[in-house]
């Protein structure tokens, strides 16, 4: 190629290519160590969560005139995926879900447009309806949890602790929030005999408005004089429980002390707030979220530092422990990465010293780091950090960069072979690869398109994939055109006569074996076909994945007991769980969230919302090993002790959170006949001996007592329905009368009956209403009383009651597999179903499915950028035709090796799949430009395509058996491995069909003679 030579000019200007060199390497080491650290790649969780509550309303009335109002207005949501509510008595919770394809600025300005909308209908809610109120931090992830329990300190004493220890974290940087878990608030319990004011003739609305008065906060005034403004302040608010015992009233006449009718005490909250337990043991935690961008390393060592000293200030009795360590985990990960990236870059060399010999190896094992160390910088302004993906797209780019560098490597050795100068020979790759180069360089980047720009979560988690292994791969050509050649005029000498003989018996085998074939051509195009045809209809029987679960050694357990349980049956199976654990040789330690589930300490955690009826523990073992035996151990455990709760025992997912592995959802208008198909599904799974623990997300109706009040006999005793609503609420639940100011808490002062009474259902029709007169009636005097059944939640999805028929997967089996299995037997329900009903997979198979289109959503532009530079660079339609003609033949080796290795097909072996395409394109096109550059010299198609290939085999091959074993390190791991079995098996047998099936292709379509001195442009 003739013009301007890049290579030349760096020759030129070797002091200032050598300054950048060294800049680039220091720059690249001071990088390396300020990137930030983190175990997954940041992504947004696209969920808000809005909710309201309408106190004393039924879950009909919840549903109808606050959960449709609320859905009505919030399905105009721009990018609104789905809307997901659960209804309560007197509780909505809805769940707003974007589109994958919202980026964060989008997701950001949409939960403001929420927050406007509702705000703009608020007035149309029923009168005393609180909120909605919004949750746009959803996603938040908690890496570093302490438990603090405690040996002799109350609650209170050791919440008073743990706030200090909070107030001071909170200091530490990179801290951007810390949440308190587990910790009960105090409240002051005003308990009275019903008989007792009865007798007395208390008006129980006279006393609680008295206990209100006197306990306000309300201006007296300033004084203000010709000196100063003084402030008029008035004694009388509360400020412990003996005040409230305290205060006189008066009642028939006579002063009366509250002490002397009532029952004055501190307490905690009745019934209990959410729980935490660490290792069986009450405790209160502390979660710490690491501001964006932030090094999960230096925050945990912080963290450590800090409470190392605040440890040594706690009284004998408290005791923190570390229940996860998000640092430690990101710690072993960075660790094992950069051992594999090592080995790696080992392997690499040894097979570049091995077959290039040691200058032109040195050579390679200098572009190498010489690349990482420009890549680095640019991560670090494109704020990528050292996580899960990026590591992992580091091998995958060093097993590809070392290709260009070794072109070049290569050419030049050739051109010195010759009896070219060195400068000649350092310029020559330019001219004669560059572009070639450039363009399989684009190629390949492009097969990663569809990891970058997929819209969906998965795309989202995996783009630091697409980002990282484009910057390497674009670095390293310009490595090759401006470091290499100036290393290659350092460093390498002209071959010696006895290195240019004959070149080996492998290549001497190629060379002979790919005659042949050429000879054969018709046999080995139809060869090559068949394996094609037949990897392709092999692909069934590969197992499909979304994503593996996770390395780590946490195990989440959940209890889920009817929902109409309290949290003190909850508290129960907690209790039967730890005491399991306790002792268990397997396990390192636990803790255990009674009544939610745990908070999101890791990033894929599928989050559960506060529920009475839910109990969640993680549980750390000591091993992977461990925790599989634990696993078996507790499943076979919690089906004998605790039969009443739906348990699931499970490893931490990797991937977009999914919850339940196999989902279907039921949904239609009525709730009964939803009901009715969700009994007939969930005996369709529950035959599938593979699925286990078959559930429903709402399924059982609770008791409810329905007291009916003769609205006639009421008003004729001067009663209304708020009036005896008043008092139950007062007698049963206690109602909030106000709140004692006590240091940095708001205690709340709740007054109600007495146990006894209160508890006991049949005290509730000897209950003493008072009325306006003074006197007072038995509630059965005007009222009735049954019990009734209704569902104490409903879930709806678009604002149609939806059931979800919920199973865990057993025996090693895949969901996908098991929705196959099932697809007949369901496939017959869904045609005896009304039209307005219908059963959907959900789950994990369908979010595979999405992510999986959104890829394939992508690929038509992959395709265009692929063939638009492949034009570019061959410019000719029958060349284009045998690169795409190559290019998938990657799939006979991928399905090979995937089912000879058993890894099944997941989300980020497809993508692997996708960017082989590229690997192989490059390939190709060097090669068809190395066989237009022989014809250039005059030689017929035949010998050009033999010689072009012969000429190409080293570095081709010694490429794809880098790539292939620079990738054994990450082939072993669970979320790498099947991607780097499926790259490896493709590449080799690729490789190997594009040396022997491309030049055939070539000879075939331009036969064995052609014109003789056209250019490589011109040619065909």
């Amino acid at each position: 190629m003739t013009g301007f030579n890049l290579s030349g000019w760096a020759l030129r200007h070797r002091s200032l290519v050598v300054y950048v060199m060294i800049v680039a390497a220091i720059a690249g080491y001071l990088a390396f160590f300020r990137l930030g650290r983190s175990e997954d790649p940041s992504f947004t969780i696209k969920t808000m969560v809005v909710q309201a509550t309408w106190p004393g309303a039924t879950a009909e009335e919840t549903m109808k005139q606050v959960t449709e109002r609320l859905e009505r207005r919030l399905q105009e949501t721009p990018h609104l995926e789905f809307l997901r509510s659960f209804t309560r008595a007197g509780l909505v919770t809805i769940f707003v879900n974007l589109k994958g394809s919202a980026n964060s600025r989008e997701v950001a300005d949409t939960w403001y447009e929420v927050r406007k909308n509702i705000g703009d209908m608020r007035h149309t809610l029923p009168a005393g309806v609180v909120g909605p109120g919004f949750n746009d931090d959803f996603g938040d992830t908690f890496g570093i949890v302490y438990g603090f329990s405690s040996d002799g300190f109350t609650q209170r004493e050791l919440r008073d602790y743990v706030e200090n220890v909070r107030a001071r974290l909170l200091q530490v940087p990179d801290v951007s929030k810390i949440e308190l878990l587990g910790a009960q608030d105090e409240v002051i319990f005003v308990e009275f005999s019903k008989q007792d004011l009865a007798t007395l003739q208390v008006d129980r609305a006279a006393l609680l408005g008295a206990l209100q008065a006197q306990n306000i906060v309300r201006p007296a005034g300033t004084i203000q004089t010709g000196k100063e403004t003084i402030s008029v302040r008035v004694s009388g608010g509360f400020g412990s429980e003996q005040d409230i015992a305290g205060v006189n009233f008066v009642a028939g006449g006579r002063t009366i002390r509250l002490s002397d009718i009532a029952k004055v005490r501190r307490g905690y909250a009745d019934p209990p707030q959410p729980m935490f337990r660490v290792n069986g043991q009450p405790a209160i935690g502390l979660a710490i979220a690491m501001r964006d961008g932030g090094d999960i390393l230096a925050l945990g060592r912080n963290i450590k530092a800090a409470m190392a000293q605040m440890t040594a200030n706690l009284p004998i009795g408290i005791e923190p422990a570390l229940v996860a360590d998000q640092a430690a985990v990101v710690d072993s990960a960075i660790s094992e990465f950069m051992t594999s990236l090592l080995q790696a870059v080992a392997i690499i060399l040894v097979v570049s010293f091995i077959s290039l010999e040691i200058r032109p190896g040195l050579i390679i094992a200098l572009a190498i780091p010489l690349t990482l160390a420009v890549v680095f910088p640019i991560m670090e302004i494109a704020r990528i950090d050292m996580q899960r993906i990026s590591l992992g797209a580091l091998i995958i780019a060093l097993a590809l960069l070392v290709d260009d560098a070794m072109t070049t490597t290569d050419a030049t050795l050739n051109r010195l072979a010759q009896g070219g100068s060195k400068i000649d020979a350092a310029t020559f790759a330019y001219r004669s690869h560059a572009f070639a180069m450039l363009a399989g360089t684009l190629v390949t980047i492009a097969g990663f398109i569809p990891v970058g720009f997929a819209a969906s979560s998965a795309g989202e988690y995996t783009f630091s994939l697409f980002a990282v292994v484009a910057i390497a791969l674009l670095v390293s050509w310009l490595v090759a055109v401006i470091f290499t050649p100036l290393l290659g005029v350092i460093i390498l000498v002209p071959p010696g006569q006895e290195s240019s003989d004959a070149p080996g018996r492998i290549f001497r085998f190629y060379r002979t074996f790919l005659t042949l074939a050429m000879r054969a051509k018709w046999l080995t195009i139809a060869t090559s076909l068949v394996l094609f045809i037949a990897s392709v209809l092999a692909l069934p029987l590969i197992p499909q994945q979304f994503f593996p679960s996770s390395d780590r050694p946490e195990l989440l357990v959940d209890l889920s007991l009817p929902q109409n349980a309290s949290i003190h049956a909850s508290e129960l199976a907690a209790r039967r769980l730890d005491a399991a654990l306790t002792g268990d040789p397997d396990v390192d330690h636990w803790s255990t969230n009674v009544g939610r589930g745990a908070i999101r300490f890791y990033l894929p955690l599928n989050v559960e919302l506060p529920n009475d009826s839910f109990t969640q523990a993680v549980v750390v073992a000591k091993d992977v090993s461990a925790r599989e035996r634990l696993r078996v151990r507790l499943e076979r455990l919690l089906a004998e002790e605790v039969p009443a709760a739906v348990s699931s025992v499970s490893p931490l997912g990797l991937g977009p959170p999914v919850g339940w592995p196999l989902q279907y959802r039921v949904s239609g208008p009525d709730v009964e006949r939803v009901r009715e198909i969700a009994l007939k599904l969930g005996q369709i799974i529950a035959s599938e001996p593979r699925a286990k623990g078959v559930n429903f997300d709402w399924m059982e109706p609770e008791r409810q007592l329905r007291i009916q009040v003769d609205q006639d006999e009421a008003r004729r005793l001067g009663l209304s329905s708020q009036a005896i609503s008043s008092v139950l609420n007062t007698v049963i639940s206690g109602a909030i009368v106000t709140q004692v100011r006590d240091d940095i808490y708001l205690v709340n002062v709740v007054a109600r009956a007495v146990d006894e009474q209160r508890i006991s259902l049949s005290n509730l029709r000897t209950l003493q209403v008072p009325l306006p007169s003074g006197r007072t009636v038995s509630l059965s005097q005007f009222a009735t009383f049954a019990y009734h059944q209704e569902h104490p939640l409903i879930w709806r999805r678009d604002r149609i009651p939806t059931l979800t028929v919920r199973a865990d997967i057993g025996g090693g089996s895949l969901p996908a597999a098991l929705v196959d299995a099932l697809s007949p037997a369901i496939g017959e329900l869904r045609k005896t179903l009304p039209a307005s009903y219908e059963v959907t997979v959900g789950g994990t198979v369908e979010e595979s499915r999405n992510s999986q289109a959104s890829v394939l959503a992508v690929v038509p532009m992959m395709l265009f950028v692929m063939l638009t530079v492949l034009m570019i660079q061959l410019q000719s339609f029958p060349r284009l035709l045998m690169v795409i003609s190559v290019a998938p033949l990657g799939m006979i080796g991928v399905v090979a090796a995937l089912l000879l290795s058993g890894r099944p097909m997941g989300f980020v072996t497809i993508l692997g799949i996708l960017a082989l395409l590229g690997m192989i394109s490059k390939n190709a096109v060097i090669l068809i430009s190395q066989i237009d550059a022989e014809r250039a010299q005059g030689k017929s198609p035949w010998d050009a395509a033999v010689d072009a290939s012969s000429s190409r085999f080293r570095p081709i091959m010694l490429t794809a058996v880098s790539t292939v074993l620079g990738m054994i390190p990450i082939a072993p791991t669970v979320f790498w491995g099947p991607m780097a079995v499926a790259i490896m098996g493709g590449l080799l047998v690729a490789t190997v069909l594009t040396l022997v099936l491309l030049p055939t292709l070539y000879v075939s379509w331009f036969g064995e003679k052609g014109r003789v001195g056209t250019s490589a442009q011109s040619v065909g």
